[in-house]
């Protein structure tokens, strides 16, 4: 029995161009991590000098995985293993940068989710985070953000946006930015006017009703 030759080429060739992906997000993710961890850092500089009582902190989560509090807030910054395209049917696919070389579409991916701060120190499991950006970084470390705001649209130019020191700089401060602005509303009355009596009884503060900074309303686009 003898290999085929298309298909050794095919699986040889494409698990190699995609562990190039990986390896390029990741290096990425660490920049990330660096730069978050020294913003935190220059925070907590600014917090002694100010006599702020405002928290900061940053925790290694892992390989893939790593976490800040600033006030009441909690960014959670996470690395997916796989490699990702995107379908034929997003913008991203009808650029020249990528009809140029489709190979180019591959991406790793790193995404950021906001949590209420108090939602980890109290142990609220019910407590919703929200998905504010994910960061595709291609092979050739180019980048394209999906998100919020600040992020979604100040981050969209995949043929020119390059990871940097700079960028990614620029990345987590809007990051910060966004989260500090996206304020917790008190949900629709209607959506909180009845309680069960194993909801009061399991300590509904920690458990079981669950808090979100947009509970109750429908999550579009932040117009509100």
């Amino acid at each position: 029995m003898e290999l085929n030759e298309n298909l050794k080429k095919l699986i040889f060739e494409k698990s190699t161009f995609k562990q190039n992906v990986y390896d390029s997000t990741k290096e990425t993710f660490e920049l990330f991590r660096h730069t978050t961890h020294e913003l935190i850092n220059l925070l907590q500089q600014e917090r002694r000098a100010s006599g702020s009582n405002v928290k900061f902190s940053y925790e290694d989560r892992g390989d893939l995985e790593f976490e800040v509090q600033f006030g009441g807030d909690v960014l959670l910054f996470l690395m997916h293993t796989n490699v990702f395209e995107f379908s034929r049917n997003h913008d991203v696919m009808k650029s020249a940068y990528i009809r140029e070389n489709p190979q180019r579409s591959y991406c790793g991916v790193i995404q950021i989710y906001n949590f209420l701060a108090d939602s980890f120190a109290y142990q609220r499991d019910n407590d919703l985070g929200y998905l504010i950006g994910r960061i595709f970084v291609n092979a050739e470390k180019h980048y394209f953000i999906e998100g919020k705001r600040e992020l979604g649209m100040l981050y969209n130019n995949f043929h020119t946006s390059l990871i940097t020191n700079e960028s990614v700089q620029s990345i987590v401060e809007s990051a910060f930015e966004y989260t500090t602005n996206f304020d917790l509303l008190t949900p629709p009355f209607d959506e909180v006017k009845v309680v069960t009596v194993g909801e009061i009884r399991s300590n509904f503060d920690k458990k079981s009703l669950a808090t979100g900074k947009r509970l109750g309303f429908k999550f579009q686009q932040d117009v509100d």
